[in-house]
C-alpha cells in the first residue's frame, strides 16, 4: 500500500498496460497516448481549474471525450446559492487540438460561441475565456493569472479490474495564487491571492463505462502558510495507493483512506470525513450542491459537487495537528452509467 513512484519511465508498455501503479510528487511518469490500447472513442484527457473564495467560484474544463473537443464553464454563486453551466463541443479534425502530454503544455478552444485557452509557464498559467450567452444572455469573459508556487502535488497511476488496458492517470495541483477579473455582463468579480485560491485537476485514461468516484480538494492559508489537501476513492484499483494527501508550505503528506459520509436525507445536510489513519477528520457544511444530471449518447453522468466548510483537523507526517475552521473546498460523488 502507498506505492511511491520514484524514477522516471513510461506510463504504458507496449500492450497498453500500466507498468507500475501508485503514486508521486510530480508527473514523473510519461504518458504516451501512442501506447493506449484503446479505441479512440474511449479516451478521455482533459485540464480542470477551479478558482475561488467563500463569495463565489468558477471553474473551466477543457478537454477532449473520444474524438469530440469540449469547453465547460461554470459559475458558483455561494451567497444567493445559485450556480450556472455552459459548454460548448465540436468533432475535433485538426491535430492541434490534442492535449498536450503533461500539465505545463499550452490548451486552447475555440467554437463559433466560445473561446478559451490556457497559456502557461513554470511560473503562471493563465485563463483566458470568452463565451457568448452564459447567462440570460449575457455574455462571460475572464482573464486570470494563476501564480504557481514552489509546491509538490498529488500524482496518482490507478489500473482497472475490468480490463489491463483502462488506467487513470492524474495530477492535481493545490494553492495556485489568482489574480484576475471575471466579467458576466457588466457585473465584474474580482479574484486576489488576498483570499482566493486554485486548483488544477490534469487527467487522462481509458476507463470503464459505469464508474463512480468521490473526489474533495480544498485550498487556503493556516497560520500564514499554504495548506491544501486532495481526497477521493471509489474509482479504479487502489490497492498500491491512495489519492489521499496534505499539501502544507509545498511539501506533501501522504494519507491513507478517507471515507465521505453522506446524509440519505440531503446533499446539503451536513456531512462528515473521517480516515483510516485518523489524520483527517473533517465536519462539511454545504454552502451549494452543484447538481448536474446529463445525458449523452449512451451515457449519463450523476454529478454532485458540494461546495462548504470543513472544520476539524488535519495530521501532517511529523505528528503536527493543523486545525481547520471553516475552511472553504469541495467534495463530490460521481455516477456514470448507461442509459
Amino acid at each position: 500500500m502507498q506505492n511511491e513512484l520514484t524514477f522516471k519511465h513510461p506510463l504504458l508498455d507496449e500492450k497498453g498496460h500500466v507498468i507500475e501503479s501508485g503514486w508521486a510528487h510530480d508527473l514523473i511518469l510519461e504518458y504516451n497516448r501512442e501506447n493506449i490500447n484503446a479505441p479512440i472513442d474511449n479516451i478521455k484527457e482533459w485540464d480542470y481549474y477551479y478558482v475561488g473564495n467563500k463569495s463565489y467560484g468558477f471553474s473551466f474544463s477543457i478537454a477532449n471525450i473520444g474524438t469530440l473537443r469540449a469547453l465547460s464553464v461554470k459559475f458558483m454563486d455561494f451567497k444567493n446559492k445559485k450556480y450556472y453551466i455552459k459548454n460548448s463541443f465540436f468533432p475535433m479534425v485538426e491535430e492541434k487540438y490534442e492535449m498536450p502530454l503533461d500539465s505545463k503544455g499550452n490548451v486552447e478552444f475555440e467554437s463559433e460561441n466560445a473561446r478559451c485557452r490556457y497559456i502557461r509557464s513554470p511560473e503562471t498559467h493563465c485563463i483566458e475565456v470568452k463565451f457568448e450567452n452564459f447567462k440570460d444572455g449575457l455574455v462571460i469573459e475572464g482573464n486570470i493569472t494563476l501564480t504557481i508556487p514552489e509546491t509538490e502535488s498529488m500524482v496518482i497511476v490507478v489500473p482497472f479490474d475490468e480490463d489491463p488496458t483502462m488506467f487513470y492517470y492524474n495530477q492535481k495541483i493545490n494553492c495556485l495564487h489568482p489574480e484576475g477579473t471575471v466579467k458576466i455582463g457588466d457585473k465584474e468579480y474580482h479574484l486576489s491571492s488576498d483570499d482566493s485560491f486554485a486548483v488544477l485537476d490534469w487527467g487522462r485514461g481509458v476507463w470503464p463505462e459505469t464508474s463512480t468516484w468521490y473526489w474533495g480538494s480544498g485550498s487556503g492559508c493556516i497560520n500564514g502558510v499554504d495548506f491544501g489537501f486532495n481526497i477521493g476513492y471509489g474509482f479504479g484499483n487502489t490497492s498500491a495507493a491512495s489519492e489521499n494527501l496534505l499539501i502544507y508550505d509545498g511539501k506533501a503528506h501522504k494519507l491513507d483512506q478517507v471515507e465521505f459520509h453522506i446524509p440519505e436525507s440531503s446533499y446539503t445536510d451536513p456531512w462528515t470525513i473521517s480516515s483510516s489513519d485518523g489524520r483527517f477528520e473533517m465536519d462539511f457544511i454545504p454552502v451549494l450542491d452543484r447538481h448536474s444530471d446529463t445525458p449523452r449518447d449512451k451515457y449519463r453522468s450523476n454529478q454532485h459537487q458540494v461546495f462548504g466548510k470543513f472544520s476539524g483537523k488535519a495530521v501532517l507526517d511529523d505528528g503536527t495537528v493543523l486545525e481547520l475552521s471553516d475552511f472553504m473546498g469541495f467534495a463530490e460523488k460521481v455516477v456514470n452509467s448507461l442509459l
